[in-house]
């Protein structure tokens, strides 16, 4: 190798387009990608997605086949023309540990980033994960809601499934606080592989398991449901049966919503039985909590 020995992509995209960009750059990238707020926060403006790929014999071609990839991504999201910056091998570990420090959320999840000093509470729920594997970091508004929704709906011996998983930090939390089984699942291989690596990390993978594969896939009612994808995601899913894998009196947890979004996943939701009891906002994303069979009267 040269110099050079990685190549940093960044793409400044709206909220709603982010995580389509995140699993374009997820392709190619080494340790997976970071979504950041932009210089005006997350509510004001743009995010940036950003990624490093290893300066290798293939760099050439996945540098062209990110952006035809991001093109045709443009034809249905605005998303900018990628920034590309030469990095060096002594910069590059510099960059993802500056991103990312130790997370509070909610009452007592802590995320701490493998390389930082913590010292936990006796009541802290402490999630370690490496930086940028895949999605789930943390810092993004709808993983942060999702966090403190399961935090109030985790108990002791509830089965989860847990659909786009990502970097499996939900899983990962849901058997922290006392999950009996967990069934984490992602369609992009190297995802799920983040996943079991992350899951490992944690001395989880009695109670997680990590499957590469689909809603299509998923056998069984579970008592607790979460869906952290987009919206579009979340209706096909709707119309391939997820109603189905929520146990009559279970929850489903679905974000990655934006606020306009919100009432038509509501409705796709509620025809199935599935009603809203509690929402949560951040900026300008929303995450849902339904119940299967739950009567408002």
């Amino acid at each position: 190798m040269s110099s050079m020995e990685w190549l940093e992509v960044s793409v400044t995209v709206g909220n709603e387009a982010a995580e389509a960009v995140a699993e374009v750059l997820s392709r190619y990238a080494h340790r997976g990608v970071v979504i950041e707020a932009g210089p005006e926060g997350w509510n004001a403006g743009p995010v940036i997605v950003r990624a490093y790929l290893p300066a290798d014999d293939q760099l050439r071609a996945n540098k062209r086949r990110i952006e035809e990839s991001l093109w045709h991504l443009d034809q249905i999201y605005p998303v900018s023309t990628p920034v590309f910056r030469p990095v060096a091998e002594a910069d590059w570990a510099e960059v993802w540990k500056e991103r990312l420090s130790v997370l509070h959320v909610g009452q007592h999840v802590v995320i701490r980033p493998s390389w930082r000093d913590y010292a936990p509470a006796p009541e802290d729920v402490v999630i370690r994960l490496d930086p940028g594997m895949a999605f789930g970091t943390g810092l993004h508004p709808t993983t942060q809601m999702c966090l403190v929704a399961l935090e109030e709906l985790v108990y002791s011996g509830v089965n989860v499934l847990d659909l786009g998983t990502g970097s499996g930090i939900l899983a990962i939390e849901a058997a922290k606080l006392g999950a009996g089984r967990v069934l984490a699942v992602d369609n992009d291989p190297v995802a799920a592989k983040a996943a079991r690596d992350n899951v490992v990390a944690n001395g989880v993978q009695e109670t997680i398991r990590v499957v590469h594969g689909s809603l299509s896939e998923v056998s069984g009612s579970y008592d607790l449901v979460v869906v952290n994808i987009l919206a579009r995601v979340i209706l096909e899913m709707v119309q391939d049966g997820l109603a189905m894998r929520v146990r009559p009196g279970g929850a489903l947890v679905a974000a990655g919503i934006l606020a306009d979004q919100e009432p038509g996943v509501v409705a796709a939701l509620k025809q199935e039985g599935l009603i809203l009891v509690e929402r949560q906002q951040r900026d300008d994303w929303v995450c849902l909590v339904t119940k299967q069979g739950y009567c408002l009267d």
